[in-house]
C-alpha cells in the first residue's frame, strides 16, 4: 500500500486504495479480453457475459440473497434510488425515511413530491439517527407505500437495526441504502426480508467508481428508469419482463464491473480491530472544545465518525489536518444536510473520517494525535 493511503480518511466518498488485482483486472479487460455482454455469440462475447453473471452470483452473497437474477447492475446506488423512487407504483402517495438519509435518497423524494404529490414523513429516532421500532410499530403503516432507509449514515457511521425491521412494519415494502455499509457491514436481504437494496462499488466493496446495484425482491412494483436494448428480444418494442434484463438497458460498464468483481474477489483482511475505532473516539471526546458525532452504542458503529470544533470550522480544520499531517478529510455537508439538521451540525457541518481495512492502529493514533495538534 502507499505511504500516502494511511493518512486517507475520505473512504465514505470514495475508498483508496484498491486492491491492486482491481486494476489487472481492468487492465487485462481492456488489453485482452473485450467483448460485450449479452449481445453477441463469439466465444470473446461469451467470456464477457460469464464474467458478469460471476459477479451477479458474487453480489448475491454479499447480499445476502439467493435471487441472483434480481439483481442489476447500475452506474451507482444514485441511479438505483432513483430506479426505485421514480418508478414505484405510488397509490397512496405517502412514503417513511429515516432523519439519517443521503440526498441520492432524499433529493428524488422531493421530486416525486413536487411532481406527484408524494407525502414525505420521517421515522421516529434517537439522537443518532437510529430509528425507534417501537414508535414505528406504533403508527398507521397501512397509510404508506414504502419504507425508505440508509443502512449506514454517511455522517456518524451509526448502524440501522435492519435485522429487526420487517418484525415491526408487517407487509411494507423496504428500500434500503446500503452505499457506506455494504462490504464492511453485514447485510441479509432474504433473512431480513428486504424488498430493494441500492448498492455502491466504489466505496466499501473497494471496486472502481461508476459501478453499482440494485436488489429488486419485487421488480413488478417498479417501472425502469432506462428503457433501451438489452440484446434480448429485440424484436419487440416494450422492455423484456425477464430479469434481469427488465432494469439493465444499454450496454453496461463492463471495464467497471472486471474490477468490480476482482475488488470482491481479492478483498483485504482489515487491519485495524473495533477496539482502535473505540480507542479513537475515546481520545477524541476528551479534546477540550471537540464534539464526537458517532453511534452511542459502539455495536452500532461503522467505520465513518466526524468531529466539530466550536472554535474552528470544518473547512479550516480539514486545511489544518492536510496541510500540516497530509491527512485527508471530508468536510462540510456531505451531501446529507438532512442527517446534518437531525444530528444538530447544520448548516457548517462536520469534518469526517472514514477508515479503510487498510489503515492499522498506528494509522489512527496518528489521526487523534494530528486532531490534538491542531486543537492545541
Amino acid at each position: 500500500m502507499p505511504n500516502s493511503a494511511s493518512h486517507y480518511f475520505d473512504n465514505a466518498a470514495t475508498s483508496f486504495p484498491k486492491p491492486p488485482e482491481v486494476a489487472e483486472a481492468i487492465k487485462k479487460y481492456l488489453d485482452e479480453s473485450g467483448g460485450t455482454y449479452g449481445r453477441s455469440a463469439y466465444p470473446r462475447a461469451f467470456a464477457a457475459s460469464q464474467t458478469i453473471e460471476r459477479l451477479r452470483d458474487r453480489m448475491g452473497a454479499v447480499l445476502g440473497t439467493k435471487l441472483v437474477d434480481n439483481i442489476v447492475f447500475t452506474s451507482c446506488a444514485t441511479m438505483a434510488l432513483n430506479t426505485v423512487i421514480q418508478g414505484f407504483n405510488w397509490t397512496k402517495k405517502a412514503v417513511l425515511h429515516s432523519p439519517i438519509e443521503h440526498n441520492a435518497v432524499m433529493r428524488p423524494l422531493f421530486e416525486m413530491q413536487k411532481r406527484a404529490g408524494l407525502r414525505l414523513e420521517c421515522i421516529p429516532a434517537d439522537k443518532d439517527g437510529i430509528i425507534d421500532l417501537d414508535r414505528l410499530a406504533n403508527m398507521n403503516l397501512s397509510a404508506f407505500d414504502l419504507l425508505v432507509i440508509n443502512h449506514q449514515s454517511n455522517v456518524n457511521g451509526a448502524i440501522q437495526p435492519l435485522e429487526k425491521l420487517r418484525s415491526v412494519t408487517d407487509n411494507l415494502p423496504i428500500l434500503v441504502d446500503a452505499s457506506q455499509s455494504l462490504g464492511t457491514t453485514p447485510l441479509k436481504a432474504d433473512e431480513w426480508k428486504l424488498d430493494f437494496v441500492a448498492f455502491t462499488g466504489h466505496k466499501s466493496l473497494l471496486g472502481p467508481a461508476g459501478t453499482g446495484g440494485l436488489f429488486l425482491r419485487h421488480p413488478e412494483l417498479v417501472a425502469p428508469l432506462i428503457y433501451g436494448g438489452t440484446g434480448s428480444l429485440s424484436d419487440k418494442y416494450d422492455m423484456p419482463e425477464a430479469m434481469p434484463d427488465r432494469f439493465e438497458a444499454g450496454t453496461p460498464n463492463l471495464v467497471g464491473l472486471f474490477g468490480l468483481l476482482a475488488a470482491l474477489e481479492n478483498r483485504p483482511t482489515c487491519r485495524y480491530q473495533q477496539k482502535d475505532v473505540e480507542r479513537l473516539l475515546a481520545g477524541l471526546r476528551e479534546i477540550p472544545d471537540i464534539t464526537v458525532f458517532a453511534a452511542t452504542d459502539s455495536s452500532r458503529q461503522g467505520p465513518v465518525i466526524s468531529i466539530y470544533c466550536k472554535n474552528l470550522e470544518p473547512g479550516a480544520f480539514g486545511d489544518k489536518l492536510f496541510k500540516d499531517y497530509s491527512i485527508e478529510t471530508r468536510v462540510g455537508l456531505h451531501c446529507a444536510p438532512l442527517a446534518h439538521r437531525h444530528l444538530g451540525t447544520f448548516p457548517a457541518g462536520t469534518v469526517r473520517f472514514a477508515f479503510s481495512p487498510y489503515h492499522n492502529a498506528q494509522d489512527l493514533e496518528y489521526l487523534l494525535e494530528a486532531v490534538r495538534k491542531v486543537i492545541r
